[in-house]
């Protein structure tokens, strides 16, 4: 029997795991055929640390030296690379603008010609003003994820795919999980099922905390011919309503929607797509006159946009790690040492504690 069950093998349950099997043994169940096959595998894969809720941040800022200089071994390639980003605000998001500036750490006003120089194809007098994060950059999302999961078997961990969760019971001091690939037991059961979070939790027998799975749609946009836009920064309006990034020689193009859906396989909405497409266009001079792909992700939140990283207060062996929104990505390095720590029970790790997070802020027990 092992000593701890994660549910999920996405970034949040393998980067947990990966800690947790230097210490315990541990086993990771994965509904699909292949772990990351949901929100993992569909991210916009930047590192932001001036993106989200305090807790968000302190999380993300405090992992910038895991993707900076991984353990020896982790990858054999760079985890990130940099390419900073220009928020810009037309007339109606001002009051966004001043807000980003206000909020951020280390963020720059700077001029037109300067968001210009680094994104040439913005359009001359779509934004009144504009405003640079320098310390953003690109994530290997694979080579992350990898990087976990080959911790995970290296330390003598277990991951089992084809294992969606049917049924859950604590019975004599372990928690009891039937999937279609047998029945296992542990006495800890770490809930790192992403958008199903909820959904585990009531075959558990537990309360949900408010998980609400939002669809994100992306849309691959060939770049204009002969141009090569690598180098170009990743840019997108400070209200949120539509962003762009270089990738592979592409674009990648959303309109950065939040849909509330029901937790499913995701894709991509077409009229969706089509509007954000039109806010790019108005924003870039980039006709979009055809995809070369398109892809759908799902980002959960619980109602105060906060992760959930703790034991439940009501039942013995029972650890929430879900709700990380469109963030798992960048704070997977942190977040996975917190709730390692905490599943051990021991302190919070000293350079998240610096960071200034508020463990209030991410406790299970604050939503009952």
């Amino acid at each position: 029997m092992p000593d701890i069950i994660v549910i999920g093998a996405g970034i949040a349950g393998a980067s947990a795991a990966a800690r947790l099997a230097e210490t315990h043994t541990v086993l990771v169940l994965e509904m699909e055929d292949r772990p990351g096959y949901h929100s993992t595998g569909r991210s916009a894969a930047t590192y932001e640390p001036n993106y989200g809720p305090p807790s968000i941040r302190a999380l993300t800022r405090a992992g910038r030296s895991f993707f900076e200089t991984p353990p020896e071994g982790f990858t054999a390639s760079p985890l990130v690379s940099p390419r900073p980003t220009i928020f810009v605000a037309p007339d109606h998001q001002q009051d966004q603008a001043d807000a980003l500036l206000k909020s951020g750490t280390g963020l720059t006003e700077i001029s037109f010609a300067e968001a210009h120089r680094h994104f040439p194809a913005l359009k001359e007098g779509y934004a009144k003003r504009a405003v640079l994060d320098a310390s953003t950059s690109d994530i290997d999302v694979d080579l992350l994820h990898q990087g976990f999961l080959r911790q995970i078997k290296t330390l003598g961990g277990e991951i089992v795919c084809k294992a969606e969760v049917q049924a859950i019971a604590r019975q004599d001091g372990a928690w009891q999980v039937t999937t279609p690939q047998g029945t296992f037991q542990a006495p800890i059961l770490v809930n790192a099922a992403g958008a199903w979070g909820d959904e585990i939790a009531k075959r558990a027998g537990l309360p949900p905390k408010g998980l609400q799975p939002k669809r994100r749609s992306m849309a691959v946009v060939p770049a204009p011919e002969g141009v090569n836009i690598m180098s170009w920064y990743f840019i997108g309006d400070v209200g949120e309503t539509w962003y762009a990034k270089p990738s592979g020689g592409r674009l990648l193009v959303s309109p950065a929607e939040a849909e509330p859906v029901e937790p499913h396989d995701a894709f991509a909405d077409d009229m969706t797509l089509a509007e954000g497409i039109a806010r790019f266009e108005e924003a870039i001079d980039i006709p979009v006159t055809r995809l070369e792909g398109s892809w759908g992700g799902l980002r959960s939140f619980v109602p105060d946009g906060n992760p959930v990283c703790g034991y439940d207060g009501k039942a013995e062996g029972f650890f929430w790690l879900i709700g990380q929104g469109g963030y798992g990505i960048q704070t997977s390095p942190a977040l996975g040492d917190l709730a390692a720590a905490l599943i051990r029970r021991m302190p919070v790790p000293g350079y998240i504690e610096r960071e200034g997070l508020d463990l209030g802020d991410i406790s299970p027990n604050r939503l009952s």
